[in-house]
Formats: structure tokens, C-alpha cells, sequence
């Protein structure tokens, strides 16, 4: 019985791994479509996010199951209880890559993204892949020491957005069409909002190592939805 129990925890955290491959190829996909204009890969990722939604309700199914069931203490607790967390944020991210995928289809045949930020853009989806790719193996390993690194990809990622932000701000109004401004806007906020999500990620890794709360950390703040 014990051995079942630690195998249904493995595969708890098989299960996160997998959703954030999951998350790291629709954020992928979604970019590409975005930068290229491919309609066909935006409305790819667009009808597979469901399934990202439903790995979340299977895991948090067999996590909640656990927690009746074994009535588990000390880092199982902290496991099942981070792992609720962890599924709800991948979940997001995925939600995120997906609104990412839906500016590419609703701007088509036209690009959403303006020629000068095309290469910020490109950056911040290269900072945000590997802040999920980051997360997905401190989750696998609890290297706390790379989850130094994905707080660090989530500070560029802030300053891409408020440099993009900035720039559209003090533009000449003929720059932009409404639209372009309004898509921008929204871009480079669900890229930030990824990166904070994979943090959020990290973070909880570190509580179920430590068993710190993350009020105890300086500079923590729990992630708002968008």
C-alpha cells in the first residue's frame, strides 16, 4: 500500500512536468503564429487548450483523492497541497498562450505585432519558453537554485514590458492603429503575466522543500488573475 501511495505521488509530479510541456508548446506555437501569421497554428493551440484544462481537473481529482484517502503530513502534505496550486497556474499559463493565439487569429490576414517590436516581442516569448522550461524541471528536480533563474527571466520580462508600454505611449499618434495599440497592450501583458505565473511555479517549490510560507519570503506576492 505505501508503495502504491508514493507512486500515485510521483505521478503527481509527472503530471505537472507534463502540463508544463504542455503550456511550453502552446506559448511556442502561439508566438509563431503570432510573428508569422500562421492561422492554422493559432487556431491549433486555440483547440488544444481544453486539454490542458482537462489534465487540471484529472490531477487535482487524484491529489484531492490523496488527501482523503492517506491523510498525508510533513512534505506529502505540502506536496499535494503545492501540486493544487502548481495545476492552477499551469492551467493560466495555458489560458495565456491560448489569448496569445487568438490575437494572431483575430488580426489575420494582418500581422498584430508593428515591425519595431517584432523583435521585443520574440524576446519576451523566448524569456517566457524558457521560464516555463525553467519551472518544469525545478518541479522534477527542486533546484532551488534555478529557480533563481526564472525570477531573474521574470525581471526582463517586466522591463520588455514596460519599455514596449513606454514606447506606445509616447508615439505619435499616427504610429498606430487602435487596433495595433489595444493588441500590443494586451501582448505584452499575458507574456508578463506568464512569467510571473512560472515564479509563482518556483516559489511553491521552494515551500514544499522548506516548508516556508511565502508571506516569509521578501519580495513574494501571490499572482493576481488575468
Amino acid at each position: 500500500m505505501r508503495e502504491a501511495y508514493q507512486s500515485d505521488l510521483r505521478h503527481l509530479v509527472d503530471d505537472l512536468v507534463d502540463m508544463a510541456e504542455m503550456v511550453g508548446t502552446a506559448l511556442e506555437d502561439a508566438t509563431r503564429a503570432l510573428l508569422e501569421g500562421d492561422l492554422a497554428l493559432a487556431e491549433r493551440v486555440v483547440a488544444a487548450d481544453p486539454h490542458l484544462d482537462a489534465r487540471q481537473v484529472e490531477l487535482d481529482t487524484k491529489a484531492i483523492e490523496l488527501l482523503a484517502r492517506q491523510s498525508p503530513v510533513a512534505t506529502d502534505l505540502r506536496l499535494l497541497v503545492a501540486s493544487l496550486r502548481m495545476s492552477s497556474s499551469l492551467e493560466r499559463m495555458g489560458d495565456l498562450a491560448a489569448h496569445v493565439a487568438l490575437v494572431a487569429r483575430r488580426s489575420h490576414p494582418q500581422l498584430a505585432v508593428p515591425e519595431q517590436h517584432r523583435a521585443q516581442i520574440a524576446r519576451m516569448s523566448e524569456l517566457g519558453l524558457a521560464a516555463v522550461k525553467d519551472a518544469a524541471q525545478v518541479i522534477e528536480s527542486r533546484d532551488l537554485a534555478l529557480a533563481a533563474r526564472v525570477e531573474e527571466e521574470d525581471d526582463e520580462l517586466d522591463d520588455l514590458m514596460l519599455e514596449i508600454s513606454r514606447e506606445i505611449s509616447r508615439s505619435d499618434a499616427a504610429v498606430y492603429t487602435h487596433g495595433q495599440v489595444i493588441d500590443l497592450t494586451l501582448l505584452i501583458r499575458f507574456y508578463e503575466r506568464i512569467g510571473d505565473h512560472a515564479v509563482s511555479l518556483v516559489r511553491r517549490v521552494g515551500f514544499l522543500v522548506t516548508g516556508d510560507s511565502l508571506d516569509t519570503v521578501p519580495g513574494t506576492a501571490e499572482v493576481t488573475e488575468f
